[in-house]
């Protein structure tokens, strides 16, 4: 599919939030035409870069409504990437620990305010997240409307380290998902060591959270990121674990959307999905 982009300023309690928007398209197409299911993706440290827009397209072309927030907004001006260098890494990971949880949680609020109200968005709702992007995906899934996450090496969860004090509880809070997970993992992320993978695999189990857990052999941290600036990228690794997302939201936001809502409709049942 072709793919239309677009981005829009959301109001916020700490000022504008920018969120870009890739829609799906067809040749001959007038834009907003169609529905879709929709997909909230959250990013690394790093905003919105290349590369995540690059991602947000590959998840558009499958045929669904993306966006994706600046996640630094309260810090930053609108449109502002950073580069994936040590500078970089230190203002994305600073800003990690002086945003307040309570933010967060407002900001991935909005976006699925903003997905859900989209005209051409048809209710179905998923969400995908790399790093502190697969942390904000997770604590995304808190939210009833979300029936799918794709969780990339999602970090901190193991050990409360989100926001402002460093005392999240994302772990805490597992038995209020429903979504299906999927989470992703290598065997040599330094982010996300073995026993940290271990604590939330035994917490999926505990709470009898729907999910797929893959740890990929010899694949490091930020492994799906197109870019080779810290020699990472496995392409062959990053089109598998892209194979288990695509099944995942392709069930659960388009076949099983669609029999709940022809069964709803059939029964005149208003009662919730």
């Amino acid at each position: 599919m072709l793919i239309l982009e677009s981005f829009k300023d959301l109001s916020t309690s700490k000022g504008p939030m920018r969120v870009y928007w890739f829609a799906p398209s067809l040749p001959g197409w007038a834009p907003g035409r169609g529905k879709f299911a929709g997909i909230v993706v959250w990013s690394e440290i790093y905003q919105v870069t290349e590369p995540i827009k690059r991602f947000c397209r590959m998840v558009a072309g499958q045929g669904y409504l993306v966006a994706a927030a600046e996640i630094y907004h309260e810090f930053e001006q609108p449109g502002t990437p950073f580069a994936y260098d040590d500078e970089g890494t230190d203002k994305g990971n600073r800003y990690k620990i002086e945003k307040d949880l309570s933010q967060y949680d407002e900001d991935r609020k909005l976006v699925l305010d903003a997905m859900d109200a989209h005209p051409q968005c048809n209710g179905s709702i998923g969400v995908a997240g790399i790093c502190i992007g697969g942390h904000l995906a997770y604590r995304s899934c808190f939210d009833p409307r979300v029936r799918a996450g794709a969780l990339i090496e999602p970090t901190d969860i193991h050990i409360q380290g989100l926001g402002k004090g460093k005392k999240d509880d994302s772990l805490a809070r597992m038995g209020e998902i429903k979504a299906e997970l999927v989470m992703i993992f290598g065997h040599g992320d330094n982010h996300i060591p073995a026993d940290g993978r271990t604590l939330i695999r035994t917490a999926l189990h505990k709470h009898k959270v729907p999910h797929t857990f893959v740890e990929l052999h010899n694949v490091q941290h930020a492994f799906i990121r197109d870019e080779l600036s810290k020699g990472r990228y496995d392409p062959a690794m990053a089109q598998a674990a892209f194979g288990i997302i695509w099944e995942c939201f392709s069930r659960r936001l388009r076949v099983e959307w669609d029999v709940e809502m022809s069964e709803r409709a059939k029964s005149g049942s208003r009662a919730s999905l």
